[in-house]
């Protein structure tokens, strides 16, 4: 008879009338929606249920009340009616539930007694003991010893659920502004369905007072609670870093198909962190191991402009720690590749024949640190120096083109990689005779 039942009822909830709901005299009441999986139409939180009548649009309609036992042991209530409606007079107890059966269906209804609920917080301390560089721990104080925040309600089936007291938690803290760089002071508002003793929050990166509000209820009836806690010194330490690598356009030198850091040297990179308030030491590390059991260098600022001229793999990292030391924050770690040297010497070029063709002479370069190159003519006459890999001759002496011929260069150079260059060549100056048709050498 008993399984019976309940598959009556887990029936008749499959459809329901649009609109089904109570109404109260005699008290002022929250109506919250329920989720489908309880089976329940609305809960009602009242804020004392004391004298308080419930009624439903239906005189015909049969009441019964049911505990967290669940609707199938409901049991049948005596009402009375009033034209085309029916009243209960609800009974003073905390919380319980009540059926509707009107045309074949059944609603139910979880009542909520709010004066065994009152918000009953006193003040919000922080607990330092228990928290860590990422936790803190706030402590509630009831005003009555062992006092329990949470209201729970039952499904129709006797499932406990924890009704959502719209509690809040409001304090400071910092948050990144990816597009200006910096840290900017934040208010943050934690919603807190139900309180505890203790509540644990992210570790907030600046001083700051807590405030807890609520709960919802209250405040819907202007009765809400308001408390502020003494200011809390944060040690928490949190860095934003970003690395920004200055590009060279030459023409001759020679890159790696590579979207990270690096490439040919030297190569230009500046690393920036920002950091939270709690920061007091700040350092950026160079190291040739990833795992970082060796430091080549070490750089106690925010900003560093480093220039890459070794070849290999070089890796930088950030570390920010408060005053004391409890609290560190080490950054992603950047890899930086810079690729082995190579040099390559033209023999022939004409300059003055088609501008914008061929009318330079240039190494192919990559990876070259230090460089020196000097172009005699074949009186030994030098005619040009160059300084840099990147600059070319664009074939003249003393501002004006050299005649057509063989010239030579000697280059002393030195790659990322270590490698010496000890270089020394013909160049050829070719020059076309356009009313010939020939190239022509003098």
């Amino acid at each position: 008879m008993r399984a019976l039942m309940v598959l009556t009822l887990l029936a008749a909830t499959g459809a329901t009338a649009a609109g089904a709901g109570l109404e109260f005299t005699g008290g002022r009441v929250v109506a919250v929606n329920a989720e489908a999986s309880t089976g329940l139409e609305k809960i009602y939180v009242l804020e004392n249920v004391a004298g308080v009548t419930a009624t439903y649009p239906s005189a015909g309609a049969k009441w019964s009340k049911w505990s967290n036992s669940g609707a199938a042991y409901a049991e049948a209530v005596a009402v009375t009616t009033d034209g085309a409606s029916s009243q209960y007079v609800l009974p003073g107890a905390d919380g319980f539930g009540i059926t509707v059966e009107d045309g074949g269906r059944m609603y139910h209804f979880w009542i909520v007694n709010y004066a065994a609920h009152h918000v009953d917080f006193k003040d919000v301390t922080f607990d330092d003991a228990d928290s860590d560089c990422q936790s803190l721990y706030l402590n509630v104080k009831p005003l009555r010893e062992g006092y329990n925040y949470s209201i729970n309600y039952y499904t129709i089936n006797g499932a406990p659920r924890t009704l959502d007291r719209g509690y809040r938690l409001s304090y400071n803290t910092l948050e990144y502004d990816e597009n200006a760089k910096v840290y900017n002071l934040a208010t943050k508002t934690e919603k807190l369905g139900a309180l505890k003793a203790t509540v644990r929050i992210d570790k907030p990166l600046c001083d700051t007072r807590f405030t807890l509000s609520g709960d919802r209820f209250a405040e819907e009836w202007g009765a809400g609670e308001h408390v502020e806690s003494d200011t809390y010194a944060t040690d928490a330490v949190e860095a934003m870093t970003y690395a920004e690598q200055t590009e060279r356009d030459n023409d001759n030198e020679q890159t790696d198909q590579t979207t990270g850091l690096g490439g040919s040297a030297p190569v230009d990179i500046t690393f920036v962190a920002a950091v939270t308030d709690a920061v007091k030491f700040t350092e950026w590390q160079l190291s040739s191991s990833a795992d970082f059991d060796t430091y080549e260098l070490r750089f106690n600022q925010t900003e560093v402009e480093y220039t890459f001229t070794q070849y290999g793999t070089w890796y930088m990292r950030f570390q920010a720690s408060n005053a004391d030391g409890t609290c560190d924050y080490f950054s992603p770690v950047y890899e930086i590749q810079i690729g082995e040297s190579k040099l390559v010497c033209p023999n022939a070029f004409s300059p003055g024949a088609s501008e914008g063709v061929n009318d330079e002479w240039k190494v192919s370069y990559k990876s070259i640190v230090d460089f020196e190159c000097h172009i005699f003519n074949r009186w030994g006459v030098k005619v040009a120096t160059l300084t840099h890999p990147s600059q070319g001759w664009d074939g003249k002496y003393n501002g004006k083109l050299v005649p057509s011929g063989v010239y030579y260069y000697v280059i002393k150079a030195r790659g990322a990689d270590g490698h010496k260059y000890d270089l020394s060549g013909d160049i050829n100056i070719i020059r076309y005779n356009q009313s010939r048709g020939q190239n022509v050498t003098e």
